[in-house]
């Protein structure tokens, strides 16, 4: 069980202070609620309760379904591949590795397919290579490490800001400056847990970009980044007012491209070769759906 102390005399609505305390969304916590699976000093509450100070609140944890991993057939497009790593264009609406939800057809499952058992044991069970990700619907570059060396030594590239990413964004409105850096720190959103969001109380995100080209109300941007929080470009570019074209959760903006996910692809990475410490560059084209989209412009 997980314990809360009520140490404040809001009176919150218990739903909204547990998904604001919690990782919980707040229709999680109000179907926990209705399994009688958060109690108030001992006992069942109702999600309209309002909390009082000294209130212990106890959470059952969920514990998430075992997960089968297997191997499937899924063509996916290797851009790199020797002994120690294998780089993918990993296409749009395609998630990395499973979870509850997504049990199945992820990037892990093809490139188990690939690599048969040749995959860095690092991640875990449900995450064999996956030393760095991409949301579901970002395109682009993405490296997997095969085994726990390669593995190790790309992740402390990355904590090193030695990964340079490189990613194509099209966003909505002409922006005036032909480059700037955001800095902004980024955390969990207080008003939806699904969410991220510029808070105060955020962890450090540093996002650089310029302008390739602007198009009326559009402006194509080149975008780097030194730090890999959760949604970070989809983040700071709404958080400035040019939320990326198709992000149906960042921007609140029609879709007249009638995009499924948004406009925003990993075009290229340079790093050092995990083992061989050789510098390299990979790089993935843009996916069509999105160059019709820059043609059309």
């Amino acid at each position: 069980m997980e314990k809360i102390i009520v140490e404040s005399e809001d009176k919150k609505r218990i739903d909204a202070f547990v998904a604001e305390n919690t990782e919980y969304s707040r229709v999680a916590v109000q179907r926990l609620i209705d399994e009688q699976k958060i109690l108030v000093n001992g006992k069942p509450t109702k999600s309209s309760y309002k909390v009082q100070k000294g209130d212990e609140i106890k959470i059952e944890k969920v514990v998430a379904k075992e997960i089968s991993l297997e191997a499937q057939e899924i063509p996916i497009d290797v851009l790199y591949e020797d002994n120690d790593i294998i780089v993918i264009n990993k296409p749009k609406g395609m998630v990395v590795h499973p979870a509850n939800g997504n049990p199945d057809g992820t990037l892990v499952n093809a490139v188990m397919a690939i690599c048969k058992d040749s995959l860095s044991g690092i991640g875990g069970e449900i995450r064999p290579g996956i030393v760095h990700r991409l949301d579901k619907d970002t395109s682009g570059v993405i490296i997997v490490a095969k085994n726990d060396k390669a593995h190790i030594n790309l992740s402390e590239q990355i904590k090193n800001h030695e990964v340079e990413k490189t990613y194509i964004a099209l966003v909505r409105g002409s922006i005036p400056e032909n480059e700037a850096t955001i800095n902004m720190p980024i955390g969990r959103s207080t008003k939806d847990r699904k969410k991220m969001a510029v808070t105060k109380s955020g962890k450090n995100a540093v996002t650089h970009f310029k302008v390739l080209k602007r198009h009326n109300n559009y402006t194509l941007l080149e975008v780097k980044i030194e730090t890999g929080r959760t949604h970070q470009i989809r983040v700071h570019l709404a958080e400035i007012g040019f939320p990326i074209i198709g992000d149906g959760v960042y921007s609140n903006g029609k879709n007249e491209w009638g995009v499924e996910g948004q406009c925003l692809h990993a075009k290229s990475i340079r790093f050092k070769h995990p083992i061989t410490q050789k510098e390299m560059l990979i790089e993935a084209p843009l996916p069509e759906y999105f160059k019709t989209i820059i043609d059309n412009l």
